[in-house]
């Protein structure tokens, strides 16, 4: 078989089948006299298993479990891929707790103790972080509090305590700050509830297709491994 062979298979280039033969990931290719490269079903199977694994596990974490494989380090890729299984798993759980947080703060907004608005200080004691965190929130965009008239200090009201609280569960999920924000805002613009359903719906859809798309891969690999099994 030519790279064009394996290529047709998948829209793919020769070009970009010569680069994963060069990077590992195929099986030692042999040549013919004048310099081709030729590969058979087996490096076929390969690049179905790597195509397959980069969907759900990313382009270089695929690379490396091909890699392994190939070198004959199968407890190597198991790792690899155990681990994004673990960390699936623990995103999951995060969503689940971020919806059940947000489902309750979006539709009843906590009011401060005692009915007045809390200090940098009183928040930061509710939230169990640092009150620089809460600055650095607020020149992300993701806090707007409220400045007295007298002292001129920053006060949060049911609203930023509320925004504060999401923000606070979205870290925890792993969140960065630019993508914090633009939920926090769609979230005002939305006056809540669509917003959140959004975005939950969204890391749901993602979850899932990451779950399949492990799945997919694994099928794959285990084809190419019972390949490799049989070779002489």
């Amino acid at each position: 078989m030519r790279p064009i062979d394996l290529a047709r298979e998948h829209g793919l280039s020769a070009q970009a089948i010569r680069n994963y033969d060069d990077a590992g990931i195929l099986p030692p290719t042999e040549r013919s006299e004048s310099g081709y490269r030729l590969y058979t079903p087996l490096h076929a199977q390969a690049l179905r298993a790597f195509l397959a694994l980069r969907r759900g596990h990313g382009h270089q974490q695929a690379t490396e479990i091909m890699r392994a494989t190939n070198r004959g380090e199968t407890e190597s890729a198991y790792r690899l891929i155990d681990a994004a299984h673990v960390a699936l798993l623990a995103e999951r759980d995060t969503r689940a707790e971020v919806a059940t947080a947000l489902g309750v703060l979006s539709t009843t907004p906590p009011v401060p103790v005692g009915g007045r608005p809390l200090t940098v200080g009183e928040l930061a004691r509710r939230l169990g972080v640092h009150p620089a965190t809460l600055r650095t929130w607020e020149t992300q965009g993701i806090l707007r509090p409220e400045r007295n008239r007298a002292t001129g200090y920053r006060e949060y009201g049911p609203d930023g305590v509320r925004d504060a609280e999401i923000a606070r569960q979205l870290r925890r999920g792993g969140y960065p700050l630019h993508q914090v924000a633009r939920f926090i805002e769609a979230l005002r613009e939305a006056g809540g509830a669509d917003a959140l359903s959004a975005f939950l719906d969204s890391w749901q859809a993602r979850l899932t297709t990451r779950s399949r798309g492990l799945l997919a891969g694994a099928a794959q690999l285990d084809a190419y491994l019972t390949q490799l099994e049989a070779l002489p």
